[in-house]
C-alpha cells in the first residue's frame, strides 16, 4: 500500500458478487480498466488488510482500502431529495430514511441515496470515507426507519464508540411468517458471510456474536407482529436470525419470507426507535416515530383476512 490518501470501502449486499476490477470501474470511470488492473497489481488496492487479485468476488462486509488517485474520481454529489429530520442538535441528526433509498452511494449506485438528500443541507463529518460522510450505521435499501448522523468527527467517534460499547438502543417492527410458541425470547447465533451467495449473510460457526430479542406484540394465522431489539447490529442481522428459526420476514424474497398480496417493497421491517446519548451535551435521548404504512397496511390485511388470535399490546 502506498502512502496516498487511503480510501476504505466496506462492501454492501448491493456491490457483493462483482469482480474487483469492475467495481473499482464504477468508482474511477475516468481510468481503464486495464489502468485499474494495474493499480491492484501494484498493490494499491487491499481485500481485507491483504493483497488481492483482479478477478476476485467482492462479498458483504469485505472491507477495501484503496490508494488510487484519481482527480476525476466519481463523488457523491448534493441532490434535492426531500429527508425527514426527526431530532437534531449541533452534533448531530436522526433521520427517517425511506424504503427503496440506499443508505449512502456504491459504484453501481450514485444518486438518490440518504447521503445525496443530506450534502450541502446539512454539515456531515468527512472521517468516514467520500462515500459515507456522516453515516454512522446502517440500514438496508427497503428497511426503513431512523439513523444517526454526526455532523463533526467528534460525534462520529462517540457515536461509533457507543454503537460498540452496545449502549445504543435499537428497536424494529416487523412482521415475520409463522407463529410463535412463546411470547418473548432470544436469538444468540453468529452472523458471518454466506458460503456461496456474496450478496447474503448466513448463520455460521465462525461469524460475528449476534444477539436478537424479540418480543410477540399480535398474533395471526400464520403471520406474528415483533418488536424487535438488536443487541449487536450485523448486515441482515434480524432477516437472517429470524430465518434461521424458521420465521423469515414477510415479503423478504432473499431469505424466504412468506409472500403475501400487499406490496411492501420487500421485506417488512421498520426502525422504530433509537436510544443514544447525544455527543453534543451527553444527555440520553429517545427517539421514536409511528409505524410504517407498510407495518400498517401488511397488519391490517392480516386482521381484514384472519381473525386476530391474540393481542399482547396495544400499539
Amino acid at each position: 500500500m502506498t502512502n496516498n490518501k487511503i480510501e476504505k470501502i466496506n462492501i454492501d449486499a448491493d456491490d457483493a458478487g462483482s469482480r474487483l476490477d469492475v467495481f473499482l470501474c464504477g468508482l474511477y470511470p475516468e481510468l481503464s480498466r486495464s489502468a485499474i488492473q494495474k493499480q491492484v497489481k501494484a498493490g494499491r488496492v487491499l481485500l481485507n488488510d491483504s493483497p488481492v487479485k483482479c478477478s476476485a468476488l467482492l462479498k458483504t462486509d469485505d472491507v477495501l482500502q484503496i490508494a488510487i488517485e484519481d482527480e476525476k474520481k466519481l463523488l457523491p454529489q448534493p441532490e434535492d431529495i426531500p429527508v425527514e429530520i426527526v431530532y437534531e442538535d449541533e452534533a448531530m441528526l436522526v433521520v427517517n430514511k425511506p424504503k427503496n433509498m440506499l443508505t449512502h452511494p456504491t459504484s453501481k449506485e450514485m444518486q438518490g441515496t440518504l447521503v445525496n438528500a443530506l450534502l450541502g443541507k446539512y454539515p456531515l463529518c468527512d472521517c468516514n470515507g467520500d462515500y459515507r460522510p456522516g453515516i454512522v450505521h446502517r440500514l438496508d435499501r427497503n428497511t426503513s426507519g431512523l439513523l444517526m448522523i454526526a455532523k463533526t468527527n467528534e460525534a462520529y467517534e462517540d457515536l461509533k464508540s457507543q454503537i460498540q460499547s452496545r449502549t445504543v438502543e435499537k428497536k424494529y417492527y416487523t412482521v415475520a411468517s409463522g407463529n410463535f410458541e412463546s411470547d418473548c425470547g432470544t436469538i444468540n447465533k453468529n452472523i458471518g458471510r454466506h458460503p456461496s451467495k456474496p450478496e447474503k449473510m448466513a448463520v455460521t460457526p465462525d461469524g460475528k456474536p449476534s444477539i436478537t430479542r424479540y418480543r410477540v406484540l399480535e398474533r395471526f394465522k400464520g403471520f406474528t407482529l415483533l418488536d424487535v431489539e438488536l443487541e449487536t447490529g450485523r448486515t441482515h442481522q434480524i432477516r437472517v436470525h429470524l430465518a434461521s428459526i424458521g420465521h423469515p420476514v414477510v415479503n423478504d424474497s432473499l431469505y424466504g419470507g412468506a409472500k403475501i398480496p400487499v406490496n411492501t417493497q420487500e421485506q417488512v421491517l421498520q426502525a422504530y426507535s433509537l436510544t443514544f446519548k447525544s455527543p453534543a451535551n451527553n444527555l440520553k435521548k429517545i427517539v421514536t416515530i409511528n409505524q410504517s404504512y407498510d407495518i400498517i397496511k401488511t397488519v391490517n390485511y392480516l386482521r381484514n383476512k384472519n381473525e386476530t388470535k391474540c393481542v399482547n399490546s396495544g400499539i
